[in-house]
């Protein structure tokens, strides 16, 4: 736990949802703090702990009494995945649910402008990215605060992605799907963006989801799924579920088997409830804990039991290379509909678009061999940065000196900040330093992990 480190004498900085809603728990004081708007300004944080100081930015980033999305979409970053790009659309969300901690720490719902966000779509492809995510908390609720949509984003995003390259949308609760059906088809069918929804009905008993306050009913989901799944041949819906949520009675889980049944989610994200402290839903009557853990192990049974990809063995599939598989024998695609697809670990695939039969199937992936008389289609307009490279970067930047010149970081909508061009590089790049500036960050993100663990600890099992 963190108490180890600092009884080790390391400097801990704590950052996410978790000390953003409840900083003033005995366990955080004495400790920095970093809120989920002030990532930009992790520099200062970092920095002002090293020397010994407890810091803490946990506020909210308005622009004349207006609410922002958050950090800046243009700063500065090192991808995990040269090849992918991550991009939020929006921060907090318009729900209220009884469970859930984050909109207790991110707040209402708050839009990046269309704007913003297609010039960072251009910016990553002209980085040689392939393959672009969009995530938030709620993907369908984007732009209700500043007087758009997420058709009219998609629209607009579909027109800057160069041909190869693909778009993955993020998860969306049903409530605000529902009215942009019939876009979202035709944006689902589009050869560039894949045919994949993740929409979480956490529940099938209404009962359950009015005490969850989910604002929508079981009805509402099957309207969506049904629709997507007529108007869009294909797609892959995947879906959450929360077991033995309180008040759940056997009758109500029943009514979730049999949706489980029904669709045969190909993913499928089941989580045994565990009460989060300071919400609704931790204040009322709960289920047991053996039945809770019961109606875990059923559902998750119930999903083993069926193989959602044998029927596609001998198809011929187009499928983008973007990553490395776990045990490294292998790298991974995925097809226009978002299904992993283990190629031959080939240099010469990655990052490209290729055709190949499918000649295997598991329950989470297909195995594809490249057909031989197909085009390999490279999806990147230009090179992709080199892993560990900083993207975003202006020339002037880059050809700054590294000894001790001053740079101008883009400011926050608070206190406008200078640092070191080489403190920067130092936390940017800690594995090209000497050795510091890396135990420090691997530490606090080590420490915010175990945290987020341990509040966030009910059984989760990611299929």
């Amino acid at each position: 736990s963190f108490r180890k480190a600092q009884e080790g004498k390391k400097k801990v900085v704590l950052a996410g949802c978790v000390p953003q809603a409840q900083p003033r728990q005995e366990y955080l004081k004495g400790l920095s703090i970093i809120g989920v708007q002030q990532i930009d300004r992790v520099v200062e944080v970092v920095e002002e702990t090293i020397k010994g100081h407890s810091v803490r930015l946990l506020g909210q980033k308005k622009d004349n009494g207006k609410r922002l999305g958050g950090a800046r979409l243009d700063l500065p970053k090192i991808r995990k995945n040269p090849l992918i790009e991550i991009i939020s659309i929006n921060t907090g969300c318009l729900n209220a649910c009884t469970y859930c901690k984050t909109k207790h720490a991110r707040g209402d719902l708050a839009s990046y402008p269309i704007e913003e966000l297609v010039d960072r779509a251009k910016q990553s492809f002209q980085e040689g990215v392939c393959e672009i995510w969009l995530t938030s908390e709620d993907t369908g609720a984007y732009g209700r605060d500043i007087g758009t949509d997420l058709p009219t984003l998609l629209w607009k995003l579909v027109e800057v992605i160069p041909e190869g390259a693909m778009l993955r949308l993020g998860m969306t609760n049903p409530p605000y799907i529902l009215e942009h059906l019939e876009e979202m088809a035709k944006i689902l069918n589009h050869p560039r963006v894949y045919a994949f929804l993740h929409i979480p009905v956490q529940s099938a008993s209404d009962s359950v989801l009015m005490d969850m306050k989910r604002e929508y009913c079981v009805a509402d989901f099957k309207q969506v799924v049904d629709f997507l799944k007529e108007k869009v041949l294909g797609i892959t819906i995947a879906t959450d579920i929360i077991c033995g949520f309180p008040g759940e009675t056997e009758e109500d889980f029943q009514e979730t088997m049999k949706l489980v049944e029904l669709y045969r989610f190909p993913s499928l994200f089941i989580n045994q409830f565990y009460p989060r402290p300071g919400t609704p839903a931790a204040k009322m009557p709960q289920v047991p804990a053996a039945v809770k853990k019961q109606r875990t192990k059923d559902l998750s049974q119930l999903f083993h039991s069926y193989n959602p990809y044998d029927h596609k063995v001998g198809e011929r599939q187009r499928v983008l290379v973007t990553e490395e598989s776990f045990d490294s024998n292998y790298y991974v695609a995925h097809n226009p509909f978002y299904e992993q697809v283990l190629v031959p670990k080939d240099p010469l695939l990655m990052g490209k678009m290729v055709e190949v039969n499918i000649y295997e199937a598991g329950k989470h992936f297909m195995k594809g061999q490249p057909v031989s008389d197909a085009r390999v289609h490279t999806a990147s307009i230009t090179r992709p940065l080199a892993k560990g490279e900083v993207s975003g970067l202006t020339e002037e930047f880059r050809r700054a000196p590294q000894n001790g010149t001053n740079w101008k970081a883009q400011p926050s909508a608070e206190i406008p900040v200078k640092t070191r061009l080489s403190s920067w590089m130092a936390l940017q790049l800690p594995w090209q330093q000497g050795g510091g500036g890396l135990k420090i960050v691997s530490v606090s993100l080590a420490l915010l992990a175990v945290l987020v663990m341990f509040y966030y600890g009910g059984m989760k099992t990611e299929l």
